[in-house]
C-alpha cells in the first residue's frame, strides 16, 4: 500500500466509523424503518441510470437487497432506537465475519482454517462478554437486534460468494433496489403512516444531515474508494482497515455522544478487535507442501458494514 493509499483506506474507515453517530442523529427524527427505507430509495436513485448492472441474476442481487441491505439495516436502526449504544453497535456488527464462516460451513461446504476458527473463537468470546455486560445494567433485546444485523449480513455476504457477484458500486446501487419497498411495507405497517408522515414533515436539520452522512458519504463515497483500492490491491492489504471502524465508531460515539460503556462491556469489546484482528492477518506461508482435500475460507476479513 502506498501513503495515498492508506490514507484513503484510514479516510474510508473514519467514514464509516462516525456514521454511526450520523445514524444516532437520523434515528431522532425518523423511525427505524422508514430511515432505513429513505436511504435505500436515495442509495438506488439516481444511480441505477448511470450505473452498469452486475453481472448477475436478478434473484441473486434481490436476494443480496434483502439481506446486506434491508435485513442488516432494518435489526441495526430498530436496535440503535430501542437503546444499543452507537459505539457499541458498530463493534458487535463485526459478528458478521462469524455468521459468513458459519452460513459458507453449511451451505458451500467450505472448511475454515485453524487460525480462521481461532481468531473467531475469541470474537464469540468478546460477543459473550458483551452480551453479558448488558445483561448487567440495561436490557438484552437490543443486542440481540445487532446480532441479527450481523447474521443478515453474513448470509448476503455467502449469496456474494456463492454467486461469484464482484463486489463494486454497481452491486452496491442495484441491490439497494430491492430494499425500500419491503421497507416501506414494514414502516406503514409497523410504525404507520401517521408517525412516518410526521417524521418526513418536521425532521430537523441533523435528521436530514444524518441521513445526508449515510447516502453521500458512507455508501457511495465510502464504498467508492474502498472498491477503487480493492480494484489496484490485495484484499488482504485493504482488510485490515477496517479494523479503524469499530475504533473510530468508539471514540466518536464518546465524543459526540458521551458515550461510555460499562467497564465489562469495554472489556468484550477490546476481545472481539483482538478476535477480528486475528482473523486479518495473512496466512504465513508453509514450508511443507501438504496436500488438502478440502477447501479452506480466505482468513481476510470482508468488507466492514455499509453503515
Amino acid at each position: 500500500m502506498t501513503r495515498t493509499d492508506s490514507l484513503w483506506a484510514a479516510l474510508v474507515s473514519v467514514i464509516w466509523g462516525v456514521n454511526f453517530v450520523a445514524i444516532d442523529a437520523s434515528l431522532g427524527d425518523f423511525p427505524p424503518f422508514l430511515l432505513a427505507a429513505l436511504r435505500f430509495t436515495l442509495v438506488a436513485f439516481p444511480g441505477v441510470l448511470f450505473i452498469k448492472r452486475p453481472q448477475a441474476s436478478w434473484w441473486l442481487i434481490i436476494g443480496v437487497g434483502l439481506t446486506v441491505n434491508a435485513g442488516q439495516f432494518a435489526f441495526l436502526f430498530s436496535a440503535m432506537h430501542a437503546g444499543m449504544p452507537a459505539g457499541l453497535s458498530s463493534v458487535v456488527i463485526q459478528c458478521q465475519a462469524m455468521f459468513t464462516v458459519l452460513f459458507a460451513v453449511l451451505m458451500l461446504r467450505e472448511v475454515p482454517g485453524r487460525t480462521r476458527l481461532i481468531s473467531l473463537g475469541v470474537a464469540a468470546v468478546g460477543m459473550g462478554v458483551i452480551a453479558f455486560g448488558r445483561g448487567q445494567g440495561a436490557s438484552l433485546w437490543p443486542f440481540l437486534l445487532v446480532v441479527g444485523a450481523g447474521a443478515s449480513w453474513g448470509f448476503g455476504n455467502m449469496l456474494t460468494r456463492k454467486a461469484g457477484i464482484p463486489g463494486g458500486v454497481g452491486l452496491v446501487v442495484w441491490s439497494a433496489l430491492a430494499a425500500p419497498l419491503p421497507l416501506l411495507v414494514l414502516s406503514l405497517t409497523v410504525e404507520g403512516p401517521g408517525r412516518d408522515l410526521d417524521a418526513l414533515t418536521s425532521a430537523s436539520w441533523s435528521g436530514v444531515g444524518g441521513l445526508a452522512f449515510t447516502v453521500v458519504l458512507s455508501s457511495w463515497l465510502g464504498y467508492g474508494l474502498w472498491f477503487a483500492l480493492l480494484g489496484r490491491r490485495s484484499a488482504s492489504a485493504v482488510a485490515p482497515y477496517g479494523l479503524l471502524v469499530p475504533i473510530v465508531g468508539i471514540f466518536a460515539a464518546w465524543a459526540v455522544l458521551g458515550e461510555r460503556p460499562g467497564w465489562i462491556e469495554a472489556i468484550g469489546a477490546a476481545i472481539v478487535l483482538t478476535g477480528i484482528g486475528l482473523a486479518s492477518l495473512p496466512r504465513l506461508p508453509s514450508t511443507t507442501a501438504i496436500p488438502t482435500p478440502t477447501p479452506s475460507i480466505d482468513t481476510t476479513l470482508p468488507a466492514p458494514s455499509k453503515v
